[in-house]
């Protein structure tokens, strides 16, 4: 998560320059990428596991006509 972090600090600096650009070398794209892919793979193995919640509603008038 370090690399997400990294990131996240960058992208916030930047900003605070009013900067326009952000630039970062490969290795530390290539570990960004690493770790965003573990993350969504991670999160569709956690989805895929858990059966899906079902939502019953029941809408009742009472005594209107």
């Amino acid at each position: 998560m370090i690399q997400i972090k990294r990131f996240i600090e960058k992208v916030s600096l930047i900003e605070g320059r009013q900067g326009k650009d952000v630039v970062i070398p490969v290795s530390d794209a290539r570990g960004l990428r690493d770790e965003l892919a573990k993350l969504l793979t991670d999160y569709y193995e956690m989805k895929k596991d858990s059966p899906e919640e079902v939502i019953q509603v029941q809408m009742s008038g009472g005594g209107f006509k």
